[in-house]
């Protein structure tokens, strides 16, 4: 009896170092999962706080919290079941469906910059301009956050293919909650920063004051950093993600090419990681930087034809034969 005991606890005891290693496999491949992700999520932060740019400051946080629960639907009952079933029966989709992805964030970046360099044209001041309706403002965000969060969860599921069954549908669950909160937290002081600063500008004296009215006046900078890091950012993951899938799909010259300079760099004496790590980057921002121009390039051209197309004046008819 008391030998059945022990061995029923001896069995106990190592379906819990399991059940803890399982947890620390899991634990960090969502860490690994969620790093590999940190591009479009910086993207996504960058992005959110233009979507209450303008609307009453009492109205921020509520708007943003149900931005927030429209991102976790959309991660947990759309893109998830989705990507799981993919990930199980069709699992040779993933690599274009990412590459397509890629696709899709270098030309954000490349969208973004050309509109920093040369304007987004009339109709976007004049929309600008027009007053905002809340429900509006939720849907367009969180249209805008599907396609970001499928980027974050296709990567992320990438990065875990080797996984089971169950621990893909763990790590995701947690990966998109984990995001979500914290792009939306983030988010919430981020809009919310300049109203913190001007409370204690207005309320306090002395060194709180400074730093209220330095808070305020710091806020517009912030926000521009934050978009050049989300672009750049975009152009870095995007270009990878075209680098790796080029490969996978079996051209392999384009990456044998990078490989080869981070290889030239890497044994070079306490830089040599480093080096190898801005090589890898460079070349998948350049990557990115090229594939998003011919995207943008192809879409002004396309836009160009059919707004000729539909400014053009009727051909005149040719006059009837008198005969």
């Amino acid at each position: 009896m008391a030998g059945g005991l022990v061995a029923l606890l001896d069995d106990v005891a190592a379906l819990a170092r399991l059940a803890a290693a399982s947890l620390d496999d899991v634990g960090a491949a969502t860490g690994k999962a969620t790093a590999k992700a940190a591009g479009v999520v910086i993207d996504d932060a960058a992005v959110t706080p233009q979507y209450v740019r303008g609307l009453a400051a009492e109205r921020e946080l509520p708007i943003i919290k149900r931005i927030a629960i429209g991102s976790l639907r959309n991660k947990l009952l759309i893109i998830l079941p989705i990507a799981l079933l993919l990930s199980q029966f069709l699992p040779w989709l993933l690599t274009p469906i990412l590459m397509l992805g890629g696709c899709y964030l270098a030309y954000e970046a490349v969208h973004k910059i050309w509109g920093a360099l040369f304007g987004h044209g009339a109709h976007h001041d004049e929309a600008a301009d027009e007053p905002k309706d809340e429900d509006s403002v939720v849907s367009g965000a969180v249209r805008t956050d599907l396609i970001l969060s499928a980027e974050i969860m296709v990567i992320a599921l990438d990065t875990i293919a080797s996984e089971g069954f169950w621990s893909r549908l763990i790590i995701l669950a947690v990966v998109a909650v984990v995001i979500t909160v914290v792009v939306y937290g983030v988010v919430g002081l981020i809009v919310k920063m300049d109203d913190i600063g001007l409370k204690l500008a207005e309320n306090s004296t002395g060194f709180v004051e400074k730093f209220g009215r330095a808070l305020v006046n710091a806020m517009p900078k912030v926000m521009s950093v934050l978009g050049v890091v989300g672009t750049a950012a975009m152009l870095w993951v995007g270009g990878h993600i075209l680098l790796v899938g080029i490969d996978e799909l079996g051209f392999h010259p384009l990456y044998e090419l990078v490989h080869h300079g981070k290889d030239a760099v890497h044994d070079i004496a306490g830089i040599g990681p480093v080096l190898a790590w801005i090589v890898n980057t460079l070349a998948s921002a350049v990557l990115g930087l090229i594939v998003g121009l011919v995207i943008v390039a192809a879409q002004l051209g396309i836009s160009k034809v059919l707004a000729s197309r539909r400014h053009a004046p009727d051909a005149p008819h040719a006059p009837s034969d008198p005969k």
